[in-house]
């Protein structure tokens, strides 16, 4: 345990937590040399001892280490030792061992150090947390609501639900590496990619969802992440999806579909980085299909492919991955949670499959020009009947998403006017709350109506009641943001939500334990605020209650987020 939070501290500090970067007080320097140096530790046994495990955690890279004392040191990585010797002693006598370092770049000071698993690093370093996180995303002043804040700020989120080891320019602090084994129980690389929601597993139908509509919403509206100085960061929340999703496609007609166990998962509250339990790998193949997942995949991949088309080496990898699953989601049919039982009861494929074969033609079909993909698509429509009508966007139901880009690329009456028609069904036919926010599911209310203001944004772009459209849609985001008196979006505005129902940011701070009991149950808010997550939010009458325990209310999740980003960059781009 103590081993993993001061791992945890020390990984941390390379991405920027505010903690001291010198040499623990109780470590010496004796001879340095270019490559090279000796040194001593040096300290009181904070107890009585009759053997020593003692970590050794250094701020940068060490090719090898040595204690010249006795005993034997085990590398964990390349700044992490361990070092087990059968010394005893008694409290507070004097522990001392030599030691000596090899490195190939910055010399690597020791930074901390466990002892039996006490802290013995001294002021200089070690078990020091960090204050609460002020906002990374500074306010602009625009009113009524701060639109290029709030779009820091929903993008943001994602860093706090990034899995595997983080980048150097990771602004969540609070967070750090987690789930380096994934993938480790099926010999592929599976580390990375985005936890689902306030849980840990990676779930591949909402995840790939997640980055084609991040991927979307930062090609259509370009303009507006980059007035915001958002771009970079939109992009980079995309990367983070692809590069996964390019390892889950681990060979030719095979994608990895889910890294974690529901049960499992969802019976542990903690960080992601303390995470003990299995979490095994399940993946689709030409022999155990699914269409569903392997077209959502491709699609995604295929969007990312555009955006990052200044990247001919990436993009093209997305796109021959993409090409590689739609070929799998089409020629081998089947809902993938045949083939991967774990997922059904959590996100299964009620919408069937014909949704993403559409989906993953039409996308492909915008990045590559190949009529081919344009054919398959038309194909698509016909034989699922798509035309016929559909009440959500959502991670599971792309029908939407095809009405506005069938509309987009082909132009032809049927695709604009069953665009047409869902917008105006919605707007003119569903539920709504008192307070005006369009009610079209229980669970995740908010997600759902962000996901239409998102189709409404690009009807309107397309010349459809382009007036009517986009007021309607700012004024579901403007319910989001705050107008019954309270914001929905965890750390902006009047109000915020303040105890999301999501185990890191539930977590206090270093180096305090994490117990499920008190991180569930501790009236307060979360420790950690979770900037930019969008909540469920309120019932059909608009009660809302502040309940970390209240998933279907209060939980966050990526997939909510997404189409949220896209709906506040049309908002910036169009309030120029």
């Amino acid at each position: 345990m103590w081993a993993l939070v001061l791992l945890g501290s020390i990984l941390t500090m390379a991405h920027g937590l505010p903690r001291s970067t010198r040499m623990c007080e109780s470590a010496t320097i004796v001879e340095a040399w270019p490559g090279g140096y000796k040194g001593t530790v040096s300290f009181a046994a904070p107890s009585a001892y009759s053997s020593v495990i003692l970590d050794l955690y250094f701020l940068h890279p060490v090719n090898s280490l040595q204690i010249t004392t006795g005993g034997q040191v085990t590398s964990e990585s390349d700044t992490h030792f361990v070092y087990t010797v059968g010394d005893s002693g008694s409290a507070g006598s004097t522990v001392s061992y030599d030691f000596q370092v090899a490195y190939s770049e910055q010399q690597p000071l020791l930074g901390a150090m466990v002892f039996n698993g006490d802290d013995v690093c001294g002021a200089g370093g070690g078990l020091t947390t960090a204050p609460p996180l002020p906002n990374p995303c500074a306010a602009t002043g625009t009113t009524p609501y701060d639109y290029p804040q709030v779009l820091c700020m929903s993008i943001l989120f994602y860093e706090a639900q990034r899995s595997g080891r983080l980048p150097a320019d990771q602004r969540i602090t609070w967070r750090w590496d987690s789930a380096l084994g994934d993938g480790g129980d099926v010999g592929v690389d599976l580390t990375g990619g985005y936890y689902d929601a306030g849980d840990h597993v990676k779930f591949g139908l909402p995840l790939a969802y997640t980055g084609t509509v991040l991927a979307w919403g930062a090609i259509a509206y370009e303009a507006g992440m980059r007035s915001a100085g958002e771009y970079d960061n939109a992009r980079a929340a995309v990367r983070w999806v692809a590069e996964y999703l390019l390892k889950a496609h681990s060979a030719p007609g095979e994608l990895y579909g889910q890294v974690g166990d529901g049960g499992l998962d969802h019976a542990y509250w903690g960080r992601p980085e303390e995470m003990t339990m299995p979490r095994p790998a399940a993946k689709i193949t030409t022999q155990a299909p699914g269409s569903d997942l392997a077209g959502e995949t491709a699609a995604a991949l295929a969007a990312a492919s555009i955006l990052f088309s200044d990247d001919a080496q990436f993009s093209t990898a997305c796109l021959d991955a993409a090409r590689d699953l739609y070929d799998l989601a089409d020629l081998h049919r089947q809902i993938y949670t045949v083939s991967i039982p774990g997922a059904s009861g959590y996100y299964d494929s009620f919408s069937g499959y014909g949704d993403e074969l559409a989906w993953s033609a039409i996308w492909l079909y915008k990045a590559t020009g190949d009529e081919a993909y344009h054919a398959a698509a038309v194909r698509h429509w016909d034989e699922f009947g798509l035309g016929d009508g559909a009440v959500q966007f959502s991670w599971d139901d792309k029908t939407p998403g095809c009405y506005a880009l069938f509309a987009e690329l082909d132009g032809g009456p049927a695709y604009v006017s069953a665009l047409q028609g869902f917008v105006d069904q919605t707007i003119n036919g569903a539920t709504y709350t008192p307070g005006g926010l369009v009610h079209l599911d229980t669970w995740g209310a908010l997600r759902h109506a962000m996901n239409v203001a998102f189709i409404a944004h690009r009807a309107a772009d397309l010349g459809i009641n382009t007036a009517s459209y986009r007021a309607w849609a700012t004024g579901q985001l403007h319910y989001a943001l705050g107008d019954t008196g309270h914001s929905f979006v965890v750390g902006f505005g009047v109000n915020p939500p303040e105890r999301p129902h999501h185990r890191a940011s539930s977590c206090p701070q270093y180096p305090a334990s994490c117990t499920d009991s008190w991180a569930q149950n501790q009236p307060g808010p979360n420790p950690h605020t979770l900037y930019g997550a969008l909540v469920g939010g309120p019932d059909q009458s608009d009660n809302y209650v502040d309940d970390r325990m209240d998933f279907v209310h209060n939980e966050v999740a990526c997939d909510y987020n997404a189409a949220f980003v896209g709906v506040l960059a049309a908002t910036v781009q169009n309030s120029s």
